[in-house]
């Protein structure tokens, strides 16, 4: 319990900090009102003809490929920016303890942003007799993969204090965890690789294991894939800062 007391410090006072600032607010609403087209609109929500957010959830993976790096960018570039990572490091906390706490309040703010799009939800129940468990396990995928994002680019947001340049990388990076599954690029590798190197890399996607959550099923080992993901980007976070702060 003493262990995570300093983290739950850090985490309230991130998210005061993000709270106090109106570009939280700006980012809540392009999220909602992209969300909102993608689903209703590009999605072809009512042409489906079935209740289901199906059409909300298939965004998921693009919107945040340029949505959470723009969240978490920022973690570590500001403060290394700013010349108060080395004050960061020297508080009576460990370094893991930094970087959880600074994951944890980046991806709550994420999942706040998720839990506003609620009416969705609440509409197409009204529309239909949706299966709710489906819905559910939609959107624990989409705070998982949203994770996934946001420690990809905590790591390279601790590479450079240049908020840009880290958001650029993580762009690639996320990019990479799409299309390594993505049907075009499979397709394309079973041309000339054996089944089991297509699979082996399709593995690595992100969509491939955000697919079942779409479908309803919460497996483990998609929920292992997500959180190895988060537990390795943050543990590379990790490294690069000890070298920073041993240089």
């Amino acid at each position: 319990m003493s262990a995570m007391r300093p983290i739950w410090v850090i985490v309230r006072r991130e998210l005061a900090s993000t709270f106090t600032s109106p570009v939280a607010y700006v980012f809540l609403v392009i999220f909602l009102l992209l969300n909102g087209f993608f689903t209703f609109t590009a999605g072809a929500f009512f042409e489906r003809g079935e209740a289901s957010l199906a059409s909300f959830f298939m965004w998921h993976p693009w919107l945040y490929l340029v949505l959470v790096p723009a969240v978490g960018m920022r973690v570590w570039a500001e403060e290394r920016r700013a010349g108060t990572l080395e004050l960061l490091l020297t508080m009576p906390i460990a370094a893991w303890q930094a970087i959880i706490a600074k994951f944890l309040a980046s991806w709550i703010f994420l999942a706040v942003a998720l839990a506003l799009t609620f009416p969705a939800v609440i509409t197409v129940n009204e529309l239909g007799d949706p299966d709710n468990g489906v819905i559910f396990a939609g959107y624990v995928g989409s705070l998982l993969l949203a994770g996934a994002y946001l420690a990809i680019t905590c790591m390279t947001s601790a590479m450079t204090r240049n908020q840009v340049v880290a958001f650029i990388v993580s762009v690639v990076l996320c990019l990479f965890l799409i299309l390594a599954g993505f049907n075009p690029i499979t397709d394309l590798l079973t041309r000339w690789a054996s089944p089991t190197f297509v699979d082996a890399v399709a593995g690595f996607s992100v969509m491939t294991h955000f697919d079942g959550f779409q479908k309803g099923v919460i497996s483990l080992r998609d929920l292992v894939f997500f959180l190895s993901v988060m537990g390795f980007a943050l543990f590379v976070t990790g490294v690069i800062l000890r070298n920073h702060r041993a240089g």
